[in-house]
């Protein structure tokens, strides 16, 4: 039984609130879930694509943590539209540190 809550806002502008999500699910697996435009997952959650990139907001990015070297590489692909405050949907797992974590996915890259 979920009872972390996660707000999430699409490549359209559209602010989502997910309440009850499950402990463990990433972000790329519940955007694909619900259809949130912008979350592909492409690679299923193997951190080989960056089709779930996400900015975390602010207030958030010291819990969720930097991404390590390969997440980072995966990244640097869609440098154009890389900040900071980058990381991939399927690499940030729901804990209970993260209730209430806001995120918003990032436009596609024009790779």
């Amino acid at each position: 039984m979920g009872n972390l809550k996660v707000i999430m806002t699409d490549i359209e502008g559209q602010t989502l609130t997910f309440e009850d999500v499950e402990e463990g699910v990433s972000l790329m697996e519940l955007g694909k879930q619900h259809g949130v435009a912008g979350i592909m997952g492409d690679c299923g959650g193997g951190c080989a694509c960056a089709t779930c990139h996400v900015y975390v907001a602010e207030e958030w990015f010291e819990k969720v943590g930097e991404p390590d070297d390969i997440e980072f590489a995966m990244l640097d692909m869609v440098a154009d539209v890389m900040k900071d405050n980058s990381r991939l949907g399927c690499q940030i797992k729901m804990t209970p540190e993260l209730d209430g974590i806001e995120v918003s996915v990032a436009p596609a890259s024009s790779v």
